[in-house]
């Protein structure tokens, strides 16, 4: 695909990932919110949610699905989205807490945190709260607020494309940190997921205080 085609998609993307917001603001909706979470799948380090309430106007193009993005491209977006969403939180699950409530509900408490976080920001840059919720796929029973679960949200909707953005890469900064803690299992390119080396590591160190006990059980 040549530059000026590519360009033409993406802002065609863009125009495209913002019709369900559109949609809402066009309700009378003002404060709309995008949440989703990263690390179901590590048998090790934390689940991290984010929500992100953008601007009505952002219009920032090539903002995707944190996977189809690559690391550089994430970390460039990381910084945009920060300096130009209305508010941003985030919310931490631990190993010991996914083992003892399952990876499910985890992500449920940790998108229901990272909301919290979010709405707390808003109120107190601008004396507003969220007003509504855009999922991706789950249904958060604690939310006093309408929300739409939308199944491949983070294709579909820029706010909860941006959130997706948000987790992966504080996820990833923080496995990172973690790979310095504890060597052997290369956690810095592997970011907790089950690769060769990983399982290297396990078998010559055995677990470490990030593990999740309950996914090493399944293998």
């Amino acid at each position: 695909m040549k530059k000026a085609e590519r360009e033409i998609y993406l802002k065609e993307k863009l125009v495209k990932m913002r019709e369900i917001e559109n949609g809402l603001y066009i309700d009378g909706y003002l404060a709309i919110a995008g949440t989703d979470e990263v690390g179901r799948g590590p048998l090790a380090g934390p689940v991290i949610a984010a929500t992100v309430v953008l601007p009505e106007d952002f219009d920032v193009i090539g903002i995707d699905d944190s996977k189809k993005l690559s690391a550089k491209r994430r970390e460039e977006f990381f910084k945009i989205i920060n300096e130009k969403a209305l508010a941003v939180g985030t919310g931490t699950v631990p190993p010991e807490r996914i083992d003892k409530i399952n990876i499910l509900n985890a992500s449920k408490e940790a998108m229901t945190a990272s909301y919290k976080s979010a709405n707390e920001n808003l109120k107190k840059k601008y004396q507003s709260e969220i007003e509504y919720l855009l999922t991706d796929a789950v249904e958060l029973k604690d939310i006093p607020v309408p929300q739409m679960n939308i199944i491949k949200g983070d294709e579909k909707s820029i706010s909860i494309a941006a959130a997706s953005i948000i987790a992966k890469v504080t996820r990833d900064r923080l496995m990172i940190k973690m790979d310095s803690q504890y060597p052997g299992y290369g956690f810095a390119s592997n970011k907790g997921y089950g690769t060769k080396r990983h399982y290297e590591g396990l078998r010559a160190l055995g677990v470490c205080p990030i593990h999740r006990r309950s996914f090493l059980r399944e293998k």
